[in-house]
């Protein structure tokens, strides 16, 4: 039995719930990169309003020393492999490279960390997940999302809601929701978050 069956590598502190609600509960490790402190919103209150979410929606979280926008996938890939191996999870989510540089940094660790090998854990399922701004501002011509995941969005915007110190603009509870509902109508249902399949693996029993 596995302790964590699903692993997301989020770059910054609230992409987990940005982009992979779906997947915040028991079972699930977020691996963080960085956080970071501004004159305005100390790394105190993000590390807290991640903390009260983990308590809400049940799941684990790692936090990482790295100086936020100034990522290196070469930091990053011991780590992602050594949560990897550790947990042996079914799947890993991770971010669609963006304009945002740590976005792209995560995203390449990720790939060299999931990479069939040897002697590391093999992750049947590599799911990469949306956020608004990669919707918004494309950084180059991303893969059609063919993985759907069904979802209450007023659950959503409530787990949203705890990471206070990041609800802005251009990324507003209403593009949240209107991004939801777009991916929902794909899939006939009211509201749903979307990935693409990197990798899905169905072994014959």
């Amino acid at each position: 039995m596995h302790d964590i069956d699903t692993l997301i590598f989020s770059p910054h502190i609230d992409d987990e719930v940005l982009g992979c609600y779906s997947w915040l509960k028991t079972g699930t490790l977020v691996v963080v990169a960085g956080v970071e402190d501004r004159p305005n919103i100390p790394k105190t209150t993000r590390i807290a309003e991640l903390k009260a979410s983990s308590e809400r929606l049940g799941f684990a979280w790692q936090l990482l020393d790295n100086t936020v926008n100034e990522y290196q996938s070469s930091s990053l890939i011991t780590p992602y492999e050594t949560a990897i191996n550790q947990h042996k999870p079914l799947r890993v989510l991770i971010p669609e490279p963006s304009y945002n540089q740590d976005h792209r940094a995560v995203y390449d660790a990720s790939i060299v960390a999931t990479r069939p090998h040897d002697t590391n854990w093999f992750v049947n399922e590599i799911l990469v997940f949306e956020q608004p701004h990669s919707v918004m501002w494309r950084h180059a011509p991303q893969p059609e999302a063919n993985y759907f995941v069904e979802l209450n969005i007023d659950d959503k915007l409530a787990a949203y809601a705890l990471y206070a110190s990041q609800v802005r603009g251009h990324r507003s509870p209403t593009t949240i929701a209107a991004m939801a509902q777009l991916r929902g109508a794909q899939i006939n249902a009211s509201h749903a978050e979307a990935f693409y399949a990197k990798r899905l693996v169905h072994a014959i029993n």
